[in-house]
């Protein structure tokens, strides 16, 4: 099992919002993580749905792409069931696991946990983009 690093380097939406680290567990299981800051709060003082939708879009798409020998993978669909809450200074930790890899397309299932409980469940479904060369690297 690897460390986690630091996969939100370009600027953009992620790197803005703090970033998230990801790590390989096996050929077809990954894990990231986030920490949840003032910023990352709705008006109900939890984590906003919004943020939690992207941890999830960029950590199972970062599994997409590493699953799919580092080629680029766009989004085609997501269905996420939120669950729990989170507040400031918590960590969130997400594990997706790939269900199916065709020649195009990736399957996957995520969860999102905090303090040992689960606070959201995704499924989704990846294209593998074919371009030459990729520039476009992982993490949203």
């Amino acid at each position: 099992m690897s460390d986690f690093e630091q996969i939100s380097i370009k600027p953009g939406f992620m790197k803005h919002n703090g970033g998230l680290y990801f790590r390989n567990i096996s050929d077809n299981e990954y894990e990231f993580k986030s920490s949840i800051r003032e910023n990352h709060l709705n008006a109900a003082g939890i984590t906003h749905g919004g943020y939690i939708s992207a941890i999830i879009d960029a950590g199972a798409g970062t599994a997409a792409h590493r699953s799919a020998d580092n080629a680029p993978c766009v989004t085609i669909s997501l269905d996420i069931k939120f669950i729990g809450a989170s507040k400031v200074g918590d960590e969130i930790i997400g594990k997706a696991k790939i269900l199916k890899k065709t020649k195009s397309l990736v399957f996957l299932f995520c969860e999102l946990s905090c303090n040992t409980k689960v606070i959201a469940s995704a499924s989704g479904v990846w294209k593998i983009i074919k371009v030459n060369p990729s520039n476009l690297g992982p993490g949203g």
